[in-house]
């Protein structure tokens, strides 16, 4: 890091990604400090602790996280078991964030607002190299203070910035001004969000597996709640996608939930309709009417958007960035992840080399560096925070040696709406029948590939 090694490593996210950045760090002898936007590490995973993954814990646990736990006593999961978010979150990352090698160098209600090289814009190239980055951080308190830092591995997600609910990639006309009637992303329906769409029409936009997720658990709120009506928008002309594999699916848990979100739509629990691109969202009384581009218009009163997520970039606008023009991950990574082409099942082992930018010492890591594909998996996340804290600490034969192993059948879904590992429903009937025939298999070797797709959108079903 160009003599910079008195200064720390600024991590952006004390999510599993940025924790895990954190661990190893400090394995090879390098000094993180970690600035967390919420209030608790793993704030994002407290969101969906409600959802269960798709992939076992032996997948979604990182090795220099587990050497530092398990030197505190810690006990592992058993690693054959699907962990909902809540447990992630429990007996993972807040045990990892409170070991005091962690905890000593987490601030919590930290917001990164941008992110320079000091004393340099990013017109400036005169030994732009040689200079410190300056984090500029808003603490919990209300200061603002600029840390200089010799690196930064920005693992800050995407769960804040999701994409919009109209076509082109623009938000609905209408949309921002009716934000109160739109829920956030896997709303826990059956729990602490329970009252916002007991006995009310509810409008469910996408096609992904959050989509199948968040419609099942409805379903079982209107089972309960007399007058639930739930109402399925996609855009394109059939759903099957998201229906997926069923028995066929190499992963039962994810072949379940499939087949049963088609047996609720033939049964007419789930009212399904095809081709509907939103154009606009307009005031209906208390509610919201969708129009869609071809004329058609539904009536709910509240919109449950899962619709996936992207980048937010504007913290970085100061640094030279290589970014692939279509899903704005790095340069080099986006061909290989784009959804048009790629899923999770065929995208190779990555690390420093390819998530590299202009701006020496500068890297984004987990699911942000996938920018707008919808593949990412904890476990590839994992692999490139080891790359990259090997390639800051010198060690360049390390960090181009990358290695990735995943299930036999992959842990994975295209157009998932945040991300591979999840989601599978809390309460889908017989899950402990699936996770027993899922886990139960032995080592795996290679990565196939997800329910419905061969290779991304343009593969054959």
């Amino acid at each position: 890091m160009n003599g910079q090694n008195n200064l720390p490593v600024a991590v952006i996210g004390a999510g599993p990604v940025g924790l895990a950045a954190a661990a190893h760090l400090l394995e090879r002898g390098l000094e993180p400090v970690v600035f967390e936007q919420g209030t608790t590490a793993g704030a994002a995973v407290a969101q969906w602790r409600h959802i269960r993954l798709f992939s076992p814990w032996r997948f979604n646990l990182d090795a220099a996280a587990v050497r530092l736990l398990e030197e505190s006593g810690w006990e592992a999961p058993r690693l054959t078991a699907l962990p909902y978010g809540g447990e992630l979150l429990d007996n993972y990352l807040e045990p990892l964030a409170a070991l005091p090698q962690i905890a000593s160098r987490l601030h919590t209600g930290a917001r990164v607002t941008a992110v320079s090289r000091q004393g340099l814009d990013k017109t400036h190239v005169k030994k732009r190299d040689d200079a410190p980055f300056v984090v500029r951080v808003q603490h919990a308190d209300g200061r603002i203070r600029d840390h200089a830092v010799a690196a930064v591995i920005d693992a800050s997600g995407s769960w804040s910035a999701r994409n919009p609910l109209g076509t082109s990639g623009l938000p609905a006309i209408g949309e921002e001004a009716m934000a109160d009637r739109i829920s956030a992303p896997l709303p826990d329906v059956l729990g602490r969000d329970r009252a916002m769409f007991a006995g009310r029409r509810v409008l469910v936009v996408g096609a992904g597996h959050s989509a199948a997720n968040t419609l099942i658990n409805l379903s079982d709120l209107a089972r309960e709640e007399p007058g639930t009506r739930i109402l399925w928008a996609v855009r394109g002309g059939s759903a099957d996608k998201v229906y997926g594999g069923g028995d066929a699916d190499g992963l039962p848990a994810r072949g379940q939930l499939g087949s049963r979100l088609r047996r609720l739509v033939e049964a007419g629990r789930v009212e399904l309709h095809t081709g509907f691109g939103i154009a606009s969202l307009t005031s209906a009384g208390p509610g919201v009417t969708a129009g869609a581009v071809d004329g058609r218009a539904l009536e709910a009163d509240v919109v449950i958007p899962c619709t996936g997520f992207r980048p937010d970039l504007d913290i970085l606008r100061e640094l030279r960035l290589d970014l692939d023009p279509a899903v704005e991950a790095p340069m080099q990574l986006g061909p290989l992840i784009d959804p048009e082409f790629h899923s999770c099942g065929t995208v190779p082992p990555h690390g420093a080399k390819l998530l590299a930018h202009p701006d020496k010492d500068f890297y984004i890591v987990g699911m942000k560096s996938y920018g707008r594909a919808p593949t990412f998996l904890l476990a590839t996340g994992y692999e490139q925070v080891r790359s990259v804290a090997a390639a800051l600490a010198g060690d360049r034969e390390a960090a181009d040696t990358v290695q990735l192993e995943l299930p036999e059948t992959g842990v994975c879904s295209t157009d998932a709406g945040s991300s591979c590992d999840t989601p599978a429903p809390g309460d889908i009937r017989g899950m402990e029948e699936a996770e027993a025939a899922c886990c139960g298999a032995p080592e795996p070797v290679l990565v196939g590939f997800p329910t419905g797709l061969v290779h991304g959108r343009s593969g054959a079903n």
